[in-house]
């Protein structure tokens, strides 16, 4: 395989029937870290066909599950054997630590083992009692067809394995495009799984944009399901363009997630040095660009000026630079773009009346090493409100605002305040409060006195503009199957409805 031949049909690859490339960047000094095939229509439309046909006609969706568990193990296995080299690639694509890296080559393997255990425990099928011993009736599960599957720069390798690892292990075939600005990672899975054994045409890549590639993936009458990770406005698209179709959508659109620290939690002085370390970890982890970012603190008025003044102190410490680099607590953004899209963000938060505590700029040449890249300070916007654009909008950076409450029912309220409703996190030594508080959030997940930690078989989803339907879990098995009502009628005889 060369450089340029990125995409990936009916286990062949090879580079755009157009002959396009695109230069992939490495974040933190902006020069080209490599380069891959620009893929178009006609590339998008062969490798649907490649799926097509595996499906229809090749052994996969008949595979017995036992053999697909297996491989999705083996699969696992070779993740590990290349644990280094995957985290390398996650860690120069995207610009996060390699520790981070390795940390996501490790939830990647757990999804795989999961899905694999998953859909070998489970049964031939739900029998159904029709009420006549004459009657066998069972319900049973099979594979849609057909999955497009298209991901997000910030996690690619990781939001790839949500749903290949389902997808597989449920029987379909797919085409995945992971986002331009970060393939490497899924062009390395794909290579793992021909490796596994997977059949040819099962598994199928496109390198390329979100337009041709993407929308043409979403309006694709042969496509059965498209399942989409990303922007708002990106996922809006491809909801529509697979109306006409009918096809499953499947949409995990971001997230504008709450924090909420009761003074309670910080009554000692343990409580309130973790409170401060998890709002940290929450806000700037991955520079932020983390859909379910703690990016709104919503802090008791009464521990407010305490607890923002730590949290300033320390954010002024995080250690910015190329994230390979012995400690480095921070890398850069993924893009020039990124990067002028949070400065547009902060500076219209200050516009609005936010008052600066800490960051709001890009660090001085001499501060971060390379010079060059994509960085920015970790940000503290004090005294934000509802109506300021960086408290209702995915700002996807390294920016958090601050909000206070005085009651637990206006906490709720801000809390609740939101489009979205993928995540949020509640802080309190009461216990009784904290689960009555996470009873009346509506999002997805809520942690109660933790932030970000997940688990493969715990559905993860949102409610409101957050999308629509659930990855991992049991339920993110069942994306990726239709359900079918078998009904066998063990002695039949005739009707006679009609007297004819």
């Amino acid at each position: 395989m060369s450089a340029v031949e990125t995409i990936h049909v009916d286990g062949v690859w090879r580079a755009a029937a157009s002959s396009a490339q695109r230069e992939v960047l490495d974040p933190a000094d902006a020069k080209t870290l490599a380069i891959v095939a620009e893929g178009g229509a006609e590339d998008t439309d062969a490798a649907i066909a490649a799926a097509r046909r595996a499906f229809d006609s090749g052994p996969w969706p008949h595979t017995p599950v036992a053999e697909r568990a297996a491989l999705l193990r083996r699969v696992a296995d070779l993740l590990q054997r290349d644990r280094e080299v995957i985290a390398l690639l996650e860690s120069r694509d995207t610009g996060k630590t390699l520790e981070e890296g390795r940390v996501d080559v490790d939830d990647v393997t757990n999804a795989f083992r999961y899905f694999a255990e998953l859909v070998a425990g489970e049964s031939a099928g739900r029998v159904v009692d029709a009420g006549s011993p004459d009657v066998h009736s069972v319900v049973v599960h099979e594979p849609v067809g057909v999955c497009a599957m298209i991901t997000p720069w910030n996690y690619p390798l990781l939001q790839a394995s949500w749903k290949v690892a389902p997808a597989l292990a449920a029987g379909n075939t797919f085409v995945i495009k992971p986002s331009e600005v970060t393939p490497l990672s899924t062009i390395h899975l794909v290579q793992l799984l021909g490796e596994a054994g997977l059949p040819n045409g099962v598994a199928n890549l496109v390198t390329g944009a979100g337009d041709p590639v993407g929308a043409r993936l979403s309006e694709h009458p042969d496509v059965d399901l498209v399942s989409f990770t990303g922007g708002l406005a990106s996922g809006t698209k491809v909801a529509q363009a697979a109306a006409p179709s009918v096809k499953k959508v499947a949409l995990e659109l971001g997230g504008k997630n709450p924090n909420v620290v009761f003074a309670d939690a910080c009554a000692t002085d343990e409580g309130f040095d973790t409170a401060v370390d998890q709002a940290l970890n929450a806000a700037f982890i991955h520079s932020g660009q983390v859909c379910s970012a703690g990016a709104r603190l919503i802090i008791e008025e009464s521990v407010r000026e305490r607890f923002v003044a730590e949290l300033v102190s320390r954010a002024e410490k995080i250690k910015l630079g190329r994230g390979t680099e012995e400690g480095v607590e921070c890398g850069p953004l993924v893009s020039a773009q990124q990067l002028a899209k949070t400065q547009a963000y902060v500076a219209s938060a200050l516009e609005e009346g936010a008052v600066l505590r800490c960051g709001g700029k890009q660090p001085e040449p001499s501060d971060v090493r390379p010079a060059t890249g994509y960085f920015y300070l970790p940000t503290v916007l004090d005294q934000c409100h509802r109506e300021m654009r960086v408290v209702r909008e995915e700002t996807f950076g390294p920016i958090l605002s601050v909000e206070t409450f005085s009651t637990e029912d206006e906490a709720v309220a801000l809390a609740n305040d939101t489009e979205y409703g993928l995540a949020g996190a509640v802080w309190s030594s009461d216990t009784a409060r904290a689960r009555r508080v996470a009873a009346r959030l509506r999002h997805g997940t809520v942690w109660i006195n933790d932030f970000h930690p997940y688990l493969p078989q715990a559905e993860w989803g949102g409610f409101g503009k957050s999308g629509v339907g659930r990855e991992l879990g049991p339920a993110g098995l069942d994306e990726y199957r239709e359900t079918k009502h078998v009904y066998e009628n063990l002695r039949p005889s005739p009707v006679r409805w009609f007297g004819g």
